[in-house]
């Protein structure tokens, strides 16, 4: 029986929809709403709310929090709120966005909500990657083959009409179901099916669409997924007609104006700060040859850390993004398996893995890692075996018992024991190093390695993007990575440039690539004047603790002066960082470093650190706009000089690579603030994790697809992260980013729509401000507050 094109297309349409969810293992910060990002902002949360029921605005208390605390500037309000046709005062406006009630559907469809918990039982037994200890049979043939083949075991799923008449194509199956449906209304019928568990089909599109290890093992498509839903659905009668009718807060409009005038507060705060500095920029001396040049991740938190370095000494600090431009899969000494290292927006192009380079520590290591695998490997055996377990537990249960009173009571002594414990056993960074020359292998469809003229063009680039034009004696890679106990999200803390893992094996290549001679002498060629006695050298910055460590056993003798006065200088930058987080955190500053040691050691511990919470700004350009300033961990900040770029194409790499994964990062916090139990993940407390994958709030369901409360709110009522749309300031000429947008229609795309704003300082027109409107058009920003304007108000560069 052929198919209907119309089906294939129905699904292909809906699937748009569904916005991809990474496993919490490798989690990777990315818009909820990714689906509707082709709509205007206000339309898009509008059909999220009628599909998911989530909010998407913040609350009526939130704004008014905002308010007390100074974060929305009055007159802009005042303006925004006249601009929208409001006359009321903020007060009483905002009692009537509270007393707005959102519109319901009337009482679930009990028959719907059983179908859920079933599905919910068969993908987590399905999707397992790893935990189960039994598995679920069948996987190996797909879930589709798996759930047609075993469905009549299950006594959830009624014995007659089921199995029996289902076909071996899914898209057969899910052309039976829509028969009785016009043509017209299959593709609201299916995205509708696809939203009512958004977490597993969100898990289902990015494991479909990566392809990875699990996925050949065990298939699975939405295709698989619908047409298993629908028989279900089918079997319990239940409707499957689209709901058409709007979960939408009447009070929209008005949330729209408040929240535009607190975007404006802090965009024009920051704003004016780059602009103010640009004009000082052209006077500036020249400054003599750094001590040192640091590379941190745009990551928020280096904002903090970078800011304190530069107060030890004479140090420059960039911003790039945190895989260091190489999009690679990182593979570890011991490690069982691969993992990506670069955006989920770039596919990896290189594998490297850590090859041992000192036979004597190499032998060290796997002795003790030996044992101590074979141990947990026998301790895993004892647990998960019926006729060991309740022995094991007899006899362990006294030690386990002071394991966990030791890391509740005293975690700080615990980090302590562990930091002895990495001092006695090698870290394999010790005795490996990556392999960045090019094998003449392949593992799986990737080379190992790079070429010399890969090598060489991945330096060029960092160095073009960053505007490198001066080399001190050290310049440190350093990437960046969480340190947490007992924590499922421990990899959203990770660098998200390399889809939640370690930004540390990046920082080592790139080093090892800047370090080559025949290297440099190409970089030399291309106008990189790489001093002889210019070191590069990788470093790993816990954003956690804000310790910094540095990779630096192969840095010479000749520069161990500056190699040992840096370390002492990063070891007070911390102390001083620390204690500004720890105050973020309602702590003493003067604990800031024993109080990070000992959320990272606490296995009780709900926020072991903030985050990219607070994030709200990005700029572009070169670091002189913000040094000095305290911009209290809000802006991702990426280095970029115009001046040496003349072509445009640096600014180019950095609008459609890092301004388009901050905008993700920045719109997950966004949502799971404003609805944390439609678009987060509610509460650490109750979370359950589900077969490596993802979590569950209490024992079943569907996945939760965002950020927990604990790591957005300081308290149940108090949001820590203030929910605001990503501002973007680049300097640079105002021609130069509109011939980048007008090649590029989804950053245009996302900029119209209000996804995020955009704000040029152009120093080249007087260090002018110009913010973007639409449809490639600027106003130039005068002094006056700005409003948002109607739709037909879009005209070219202008003064307002």
């Amino acid at each position: 029986m052929s198919t209907d094109p119309a089906v294939r297309d129905s699904i292909d349409e809906a699937a748009t929809t569904v916005g991809s969810l990474w496993p919490v293992h490798s989690f990777v910060t990315a818009n909820p709403l990714s689906g509707f990002e082709g709509r205007p902002f206000g339309e898009a949360v509008e059909r999220a709310a009628t599909l998911l029921g989530g909010r998407g605005y913040p609350s009526a208390e939130t704004f008014e929090a905002a308010l007390e605390r100074g974060q929305i500037d009055p007159t802009r309000l005042e303006a925004e709120l006249a601009a929208a046709g409001y006359e009321e005062n903020p007060e009483t406006l905002l009692s009537r966005m509270a007393d707005a009630t959102d519109s319901t559907n009337g009482d679930a469809d009990t028959a719907t909500d059983h179908v859920d918990r079933v599905l919910s039982k068969w993908l987590s037994a399905f999707l397992d990657e790893g935990s189960a200890h039994w598995s679920m049979p069948n996987r190996e043939a797909g879930f589709y083959a798996a759930f047609r083949d075993m469905a009549t075991h299950d006594s959830d799923i009624p014995d007659e009409g089921i199995v029996a008449d289902l076909p071996e194509d899914p898209t057969e199956a899910i052309e039976a179901a829509l028969d009785s449906q016009p043509e017209g209304q299959w593709t609201d019928t299916l995205t509708s099916q696809l939203a009512a568990l958004p977490g597993w089909t969100g898990f289902i599109k990015q494991r479909a669409e990566s392809d990875g290890a699990w996925q050949s093992a065990y298939p699975i498509s939405l295709d698989g997924y619908l047409a298993a839903r629908l028989a279900l659905l089918d079997a319990v009668d239940a409707d499957i007609e689209p709901d058409d009718a709007a979960d939408v807060n009447t009070a929209d409009d008005l949330a729209r104006a408040f929240l535009r005038a607190w975007e404006a507060t802090y965009r024009d705060d920051l704003v004016g700060t780059v602009a103010a500095r640009s004009r000082s920029i052209d006077d500036a001396e020249a400054s003599d040859r750094p001590d040192a040049q640091l590379v941190f991740c745009i990551d928020t938190r280096s904002e903090i850390i970078r800011r304190h370095v530069e107060t030890t000494g004479a140090y420059e600090t960039y911003g790039y993004a945190g895989f260091f431009g190489v999009p690679m899969e990182y593979q570890g000494y011991d490690a069982d398996v691969s993992v990506d290292a670069c955006p989920p927006i770039l596919d990896p192009q290189h594998h490297v893995v850590d090859v041992p380079n000192d036979d004597e520590t190499r032998t060290q290591y796997d002795r003790r890692s030996g044992v101590r695998a074979a141990v947990d490997e026998i301790i895993e055996l004892l647990k998960a075996n019926a006729a060991t377990a309740y022995g094991y537990v007899e006899t362990a249960g006294s030690g386990y018992g002071l394991s966990l009173a030791a890391r509740t009571l005293v975690p700080g002594r615990v980090h302590d024991l562990i930091d002895a414990a990495a001092e006695v056993v090698p870290d394999e960074r010790e005795f490996c190093e990556p392999t960045v020359h090019h094998q003449q292998t392949r593992s799986g469809d990737l080379p190992v390695g790079l070429t010399r003229e890969e090598q060489v063009e991945y330096a060029a680039t960092a160095f073009e993007l960053m505007g490198f034009e001066e080399f001190s004696r050290l310049v440190v890679f350093t990437g960046h990575a969480s340190e947490t106990t007992n924590n499922p999200y421990d990899s959203s803390l990770d660098c998200g440039a390399c889809a939640g893992n370690p930004g540390g094996p990046n920082a080592r290549v790139l080093a090892t690539i800047c370090n080559d001679e025949s290297v440099r002498t190409e970089l030399r060629d291309r106008g990189f004047e790489i001093p002889e006695d210019t070191v590069f050298l990788a470093g790993e910055h816990n954003t956690t603790t804000d310790e910094v460590e540095l990779f630096a056993d192969d840095v010479p003798e000749s520069h161990a002066d500056e190699l040992d006065r840096l370390r002492a200088d990063l070891a007070t930058a911390r102390e001083h960082a620390t204690a500004e987080r720890a105050e973020s955190m309602g702590v003493d500053g003067s604990t800031g470093i024993s109080e990070t040691e000992r959320r990272a050691a606490d296995w009780a511990e709900t926020r072991p650190e903030w985050g990219l919470a607070g994030n709200a700004g990005f700029v572009i350009g070169p670091r002189e706009l913000t040094s000095d300033r305290d911009l209290d961990g809000r802006a991702f900040l990426h280095s970029y000089d115009w001046s040496t770029d003349p072509t445009g194409d640096a600014l180019e790499a950095i609008f459609t690579g890092p301004m388009v994964v901050t905008q993700w990062i920045n719109a997950q916090y966004y949502f799971s603030t404003v609805d944390n139990a439609v678009y987060g993940s509610g509460s650490k407390v109750t979370q359950n994790p589900v077969g490596n994958v993802g979590v569950y709030q209490g024992n079943g369901g569907d996945l939760m697809a965002g950020l927990p409360l604990q790591s957005l709110m300081a308290a149940d009522d108090e949001p820590h992260h203030q929910p605001l749309r990503l501002s973007t300031v680049v300097h640079a000429p105002v021609e130069r980013v509109t011939d980048i947008l007008s090649d590029h229609r989804k950053l245009t795309e996302l900029l119209d729509n209000d996804w995020l704003s955009l704000t040029v300082v152009d120093p080249t027109q007087e260090h002018r401000v110009f913010r973007y409107e639409a449809s490639l058009e600027w106003i130039a920003v005068s002094e006056r507050p700005e409003t948002h304007p109607g739709p037909s108000n879009t005209p070219t560069v202008a003064d307002d």
